[in-house]
Formats: structure tokens, C-alpha cells, sequence
């Protein structure tokens, strides 16, 4: 399919955002119109629009709620469910990641459909910006499947590398990396991300795909590390938090140790197995990571009958629903696994958070008065200073004072 600049409207758009009414879209989209340009937001979910056009933000996410109402009044924030938009910006940002299938390797099925959506309507000589972690090689594949559907397009990958919640934020104080194979097309990509932020980290398409890869591995590989090491310590009768003191206290080289506590999250075992899938020896030390922080409920609920006896009958309230502190993210979240092995073991489990929507949660207040067991599945800051009475209290992140399991 080939396109013609005469079927297309002008562009009066600066940048479309595919994708853009997400965790990962939104932001960028407001910083872009907060920085100027006029940003049009493609996506399909119709309802997150709707919310979005009321001038609320469809998520928590720091700072954002305020910006979104500055931009809107710019008139600079144009919505749409139809991929139609696209045809009106010489710059596209595509918001799509690479999940992992049953196998947890790698579906590029995603990409194949975004192709068959995006190519009709993108103008020729387009900038396609791609921004959610990809399989190494990616972009290489989305150049040549789209080089084969329309015009010629410069194609780049520029990663996110945002906390979710911390956006509005980091999108100006971190750098960018812009990966691109043609130097045209990097210098495009950075034209549009100097907007943003004014420090450019120039890389080939397959070392930035790396370069994200390896830096959530990273931070899941430690995470595993410091929650094998819990393990170690509880197995063998010793208080971690003692450890964690003495190695941590005043000693530079230990600062980055984590506490112990359930890694979870869209992206942190996703992207290991990416890698475990595109490495010739699959990536060893990447799926013991996966086998220690993916086990840590069911090591917790082991410890949990070893101190108590059976479960069942039980009533254990479980508080934290969400993937992370500060968040109303639920994807990936530990806390539903944890809340499943507790079930399985005969036991009723009371769930909670202050920031998760979901009708089968309860109040905080009714959790820590009708349940013998109190577990911390995400350390919210609301459960520091709350009144949790004398209950039993199991807490591996050590979020309300010692580590106690």
C-alpha cells in the first residue's frame, strides 16, 4: 500500500502519540504540549478519552492532574479514537511494547497488527518514534515491514526510562537515548526530544533496544538479590534487618542494596525474559531472578504456616493491591498471586488499598478489625501511621519498622 501526500490533510499537528492515553503515552503527550508543540493522543481506549477530555487523569501519576488541566486550556491536546489522526503530523511516537506470550517469550503479533493500522495513514517521509521496551531488533523489523506497506519513513527507537509515577518529573531531568541506524532520522528523533530534556545519548537501534533491556534486568536481578538474601537470612534464624543495618549503615558500596519485598510491575520480568529469550545460554542468571521474586509469595506463605500451623479458616488481611507503592497499577502485582496461595490454603483473605479501584476491596478500617493476620503486600505510605491495633503483622519490606515474617 502506498501513500500519497494529496490523500493526506495538512499537517497541523506536531507530534501524534499512538498509544498516548497510557501510563506511558499521557505523560509524554502532556510534556510535549506543556513544552509547545501540538499533540494529538490516538488510542482506542474510549473511555480513558472521555476521562481525560474531563480533564482527569485516568491514573495516579505525580504533578500530572495540574498539567493536564494547563493543557488542555492551551487548545494544544487534540483526542481521537481513529488512526486517521496520524496522517496529520510528520511525527509519530508509537506507545506499544512487546509483550511476552505462555512460552514468556517474546509476541511480536502486537507489532504486526500496529504495522497493518499505522501504514495506511502515516505521511510520507514520517519520523516514527518508538517508545515502550522492544525485542532486540525490533525496530529494524517495524523499518522494513512498513518500508514494504507505504512511503520511505525514518524509523527510531527512543526508550522510555521513566518511574511510573515519577513522569512529569523525569521526562525533563533524565537523558534521553535516541537509537537510530541512519543519521537523518537520530538527528530528527532529537530535534523533537530536545523539547523535553537537553541531554541526547546518541546509540545504534539495537543498542538503545539493549540499553532498556538491560537496565530493568538490572534492577530485577537486584531485587532478586536482595530478596534471596531475606530468604537466606529468615532460614536461618536471623533478623535481616539487623543485617541490612550493618551492611548498609555509613558503607557507600552497599547503598544500592534494596530492601526485601515482592518485585513486580508491566515491565521488570517482561524485559527479563526478553533477554532470556534473545540470549544463546537463555540468559541464566536472568531466570533465577524470575524464580526468586516470582517465588517470594509462596515462600512467604510457607513461613506463614510454618509460625502459625494451617491456615485455614483463617482471616488474613492482605494490604496493598497494587504493583508498587504510591500507585493505583495493579498489573503484574504480587499481591493477587499472594492473595491466590493464601486462599489455597483454606484461608479467607481481606484485601485493601487506598489508591486501587476495585469492588472486591475493602476498607482499610473493616481489614485491621476483623482479621487475626495482618500482611503488607505494598508498603503505602497510609499503612505507616495507621492504627493496626496489636494483630499479628507480617512485613518483609520492613515498611512499618523491623522485617517481620
Amino acid at each position: 500500500m502506498t501513500n500519497s501526500s494529496s490523500q493526506l490533510p495538512d499537517a497541523d499537528l506536531d507530534v501524534v502519540v499512538i498509544g498516548g492515553a497510557g501510563h506511558v503515552g499521557l505523560p509524554l503527550s502532556l510534556a510535549f504540549a506543556a513544552a509547545g508543540l501540538r499533540v494529538g493522543i490516538s488510542d482506542l481506549a474510549e473511555a480513558a478519552l472521555e476521562t481525560i477530555r474531563r480533564g482527569q487523569m485516568p491514573f495516579l501519576e505525580a504533578g500530572a492532574d495540574a498539567l493536564l488541566t494547563q493543557v488542555l486550556k492551551t487548545g494544544r491536546l487534540e483526542l481521537s479514537s481513529s488512526a486517521e489522526m496520524l496522517g496529520r503530523a510528520d511525527q509519530v511516537v508509537v506507545v506499544v511494547g512487546t509483550p511476552i506470550d505462555e512460552f514468556l517469550n517474546p509476541s511480536m503479533t502486537v507489532f504486526e497488527r500496529a504495522v497493518e493500522q499505522m501504514a495506511p495513514h502515516l505521511r510520507p517521509g514520517a519520523l516514527v518514534v518508538l517508545r515502550s521496551t522492544v525485542y532486540p531488533g525490533t525496530t529494524e523489523y517495524i523499518a522494513e515491514a512498513l518500508a514494504t506497506r507505504c512511503c520511505d519513513l525514518d524509523v527510531v527507537f527512543c526508550p522510555e526510562r521513566i518511574a511510573e509515577g515519577h513522569a512529569v518529573e523525569e521526562l525533563s531531568s533524565l537523558p534521553q537515548i535516541v537509537g537510530s541506524d541512519d543519521e537523518t532520522a537520530g538527528d530528527r528523533a532529537e530535534a523533537l526530544f530536545r523539547h523535553l530534556t537537553p541531554q541526547i545519548i546518541r546509540a545504534s537501534t539495537k543498542e538503545a533496544e539493549l540499553s532498556k533491556l538491560f537496565t530493568n534486568a538490572w534492577r530485577y536481578i537486584k531485587f532478586a538479590a536482595a530478596n534471596q538474601f531475606f530468604e537466606i537470612a529468615h532460614e536461618a534464624g536471623v533478623d535481616y534487618s539487623n543485617v541490612l543495618r550493618a551492611i548498609k549503615t555509613d558503607y557507600p558500596r552497599a547503598k544500592d542494596l534494596p530492601s526485601p519485598g515482592l518485585a513486580a510491575g508491566p515491565c521488570l520480568l517482561k524485559d527479563t525474559m526478553q533477554l532470556a529469550a534473545f540470549t544463546s545460554d537463555h540468559f541464566q542468571i536472568g531466570q533465577s531472578a524470575m524464580q526468586v521474586n516470582e517465588g517470594l509469595p509462596a515462600y512467604i506463605v510457607s513461613a506463614m504456616e510454618r509460625r502459625y500451623g494451617s491456615l485455614r479458616g483463617r482471616k488474613i488481611g492482605l494490604l496493598g493491591m497494587a504493583f508498587k507503592a504510591e500507585s493505583d497499577d495493579i498489573r503484574s502485582s504480587l499481591s493477587y498471586k499472594l492473595r491466590k496461595l493464601l486462599r489455597w490454603t483454606g484461608a479467607e483473605v481481606l484485601c485493601t488499598d487506598p489508591y486501587v479501584s476495585d469492588p472486591r476491596l475493602l476498607p482499610l478500617e473493616r481489614v485491621v478489625a476483623e482479621a487475626e493476620i495482618l500482611v503488607v503486600g505494598v508498603p503505602h505510605r497510609a499503612y505507616i501511621d495507621a492504627k493496626l491495633g496489636d494483630r499479628e503483622l507480617i512485613d518483609i519490606w520492613g515498611a512499618l519498622g523491623e522485617i517481620r515474617l
